[in-house]
């Protein structure tokens, strides 16, 4: 196995991993409908709480891996936009690794909302979301300029991508799971709360397929 599989491998790993913990985190049955600002936590069992935190934080570090997959399947013809993608990709997942890791705690502390005052229980849900929930806002920031650069970099030719993997950029991938997730809300309530992992998913199998395919050519 040479490098950049055994790295498209371990990104894979990643992806799987904090989707799993992700899912165990947010999934209820009721998290597209419980009305209220982070109401939907009271309906996740405390022990999916612990379980989903310590499966995000153990992938969590191998998106790293993934994106140093990407890099090396794009610097062959891009070297430039390579660099972009991978510094974009690093700080985006720093990012999702704060706000992630942060999930477990703002859940059980919903789930002793009926214990604290109302007013207390107000002021740490704005507290909460003025830090970190604005951090999902940059997330997407980054994701759509690494997708710009992603996508402009295969166009350009030379990486070790074929062409329509420019389509399967984060950014469109993530937006046609999320058009899914709404037309079909039966589907949506078990995809939208682990959209970015399951995007990633798809990018790092495209990924390892196409190098699978370029090995055997």
């Amino acid at each position: 196995m040479n490098q950049k599989t055994l790295l498209g491998y371990l990104g894979l790993f990643g992806a799987v991993s904090v989707g799993i913990g992700e899912f165990l985190l947010h999934y209820s049955d009721q998290v597209l409908t419980t009305e209220g600002t982070f109401m939907f936590f009271g309906h996740v069992p405390i022990s999916h709480l612990y379980y989903g935190h310590f499966f995000a934080m153990l992938g969590l570090p191998f998106y790293y891996a993934g994106y140093l997959h990407v890099y090396k399947m794009l610097r062959s013809g891009q070297k430039t936009l390579a660099s972009i993608v991978l510094g974009l990709g690093f700080v985006a997942f720093s990012v999702g690794g704060v706000w992630i890791g942060s999930r477990g705690f703002m859940g059980s502390i919903v789930h002793l909302h009926s214990d604290i005052p109302v007013t207390t229980f107000d002021i740490i849900v704005g507290h909460y979301s003025a830090l970190m929930e604005n951090l999902v806002q940059f997330l997407r920031v980054f994701i759509l300029l690494l997708s710009i650069a992603f996508a402009t970099a295969i166009l350009k030719g030379g990486t070790e991508y074929r062409k329509w993997m420019a389509f399967f950029n984060p950014i469109t991938v993530l937006l046609f799971f999320v058009a899914i997730g709404t037309i079909i809300p039966w589907i949506g309530k078990f995809t939208i709360p682990i959209l970015m992992n399951i995007t990633h998913i798809v990018i790092f199998s495209l990924s390892l397929y196409q190098l699978k395919t370029n090995l055997k050519s």
